[in-house]
């Protein structure tokens, strides 16, 4: 009986992004440009890994926090790669994906009525999450600062209420990356206040023009911070649902709590392939990465020729062109694409009403496509 379900659940919409994948499924010919997911297959050496796993019954559960093994690998990489440790035994969890480590910190630290503020726009299912916790979101607009946060509007909006941002960069939908310059001064407004900081770093391998610099790199959040991490587009996992959380020991004993509740332990097999993935294939995320920028390069140079205004991405797998001059809403633009030309792309207001006057382009995907949807795409801009 629908007066029964949480009033929350019943708020939640379908994202933008299932919505025209769905919808462009069903056409004849269809081109889709929605999905933020890699076109590359699971490196051969990790998929061998989760079957060897599979062949010798490792099907069981794991200690809830992962696998030793697996978590001193995550440790390691990070401490290899970008300088900073967490410790395997008491700072590391292993979740079933990203997306599930979002809510578990968020479910840990969150009470009703609490604030998190959300550099906008954003990926959608953040506020969602929020939402189903009871607290608050609270906007940053960066639509004038080239979706880059502002240290001053960032302190102007943090009350006793606030709980939490959440920074992603690499981002999802913009692609843009933030400098070392701006996110000291990030770093400095946030290390004066009481909030948390969740990092979602999930693109940070799908860094193109130069090194990801992690804000966990900053030994002043060390109390403070989330780093969320998983290999869902690093080595092209999606369905393995491997994901990492990293944190300050005193909270993580209790984030582990959430994820034991609500999945117990992440795939044992995945957990192994993922072992494989960070120690055997780590050159996977470049040679993916080469295959992007040839990509990202020729989509902003056709939006370009399209008379549309857009910032090169610098990581992840998007593009979000500004479709303002058009005089079409983004839902009435991606509206019309779909129908008229059977191509799908997202709505920017599908990543909240900041969003809007963009549309969100993923070019993880072959170059054939890509060339037929902006060949599409720009017979749809020119007739209008």
């Amino acid at each position: 009986m629908p007066k029964y379900i949480n009033n929350r659940v019943k708020d939640l919409e379908t994202p933008g992004i299932r919505v025209f994948s769905n919808r462009v499924g069903q056409l004849e010919n269809g081109v889709n440009l929605t999905i933020g997911e890699p076109d590359f297959s699971t490196p051969e050496a990790v998929k061998n890994a989760g079957i060897h796993a599979i062949k010798r019954d490792l099907t069981s559960y794991s200690h809830n926090a992962g696998l030793f093994e697996l978590r001193d690998t995550v440790s390691k990489f990070f401490r290899e790669r970008y300088g900073f440790y967490y410790n395997p035994e008491s700072e590391i969890v292993i979740t079933s994906g990203a997306s599930e480590g979002i809510d578990a910190v968020l479910r840990t630290i969150l009470n009703y009525g609490d604030e998190v503020i959300l550099p906008a726009p954003i990926f959608s299912a953040y506020e969602s999450l929020i939402h189903l916790s009871g607290a608050k979101v609270v906007y940053l607009d960066t639509t004038d600062t080239g979706f880059i946060p502002d240290p001053a509007r960032l302190e102007a909006l943090i009350t006793n209420r606030t709980k939490a941002i959440i920074l992603n960069y690499p981002s999802n939908p913009t692609g843009v990356t933030i400098s070392k310059g701006s996110m000291d001064q990030i770093v400095n407004v946030i290390e004066k206040n009481d909030i948390y900081v969740l990092s979602d770093e999930i693109y940070s391998e799908n860094s193109f023009d130069k090194s990801h610099q992690p804000f966990a790199a900053y030994s002043e959040l060390r109390d403070k911070l989330f780093l969320l991490h998983g290999l869902s587009k690093s080595h092209s996992m999606t369905g393995w649902r491997i994901g990492f959380v990293l944190g300050p020991e005193e909270i993580m004993n209790h984030v582990i709590k959430v994820h034991l509740y609500n999945s117990i332990c992440a795939s044992l097999p995945s957990q192994y392939a993922a072992i494989e993935a960070l120690t055997g294939s780590q050159d996977t995320p470049a040679e993916m990465n080469s295959a992007y920028m040839k990509r990202r390069d020729f989509v902003y140079k056709k939006l370009g020729e399209m008379g549309l205004d857009v910032i090169q991405p610098k990581g992840a797998f998007y593009i979000f062109p500004s479709i303002k001059d058009t005089g079409l809403t983004s839902l009435e633009l991606a509206t019309r694409l779909l129908e008229d030309k059977h191509v799908a792309v997202v709505p920017g207001s599908g990543f909240t009403s900041y969003g809007e006057g963009h549309i969100r382009i993923s070019y993880a995907n072959s170059m054939e496509n890509l060339e037929e949807g902006m060949k599409r795409m720009e017979k749809f801009i020119n007739n209008l």
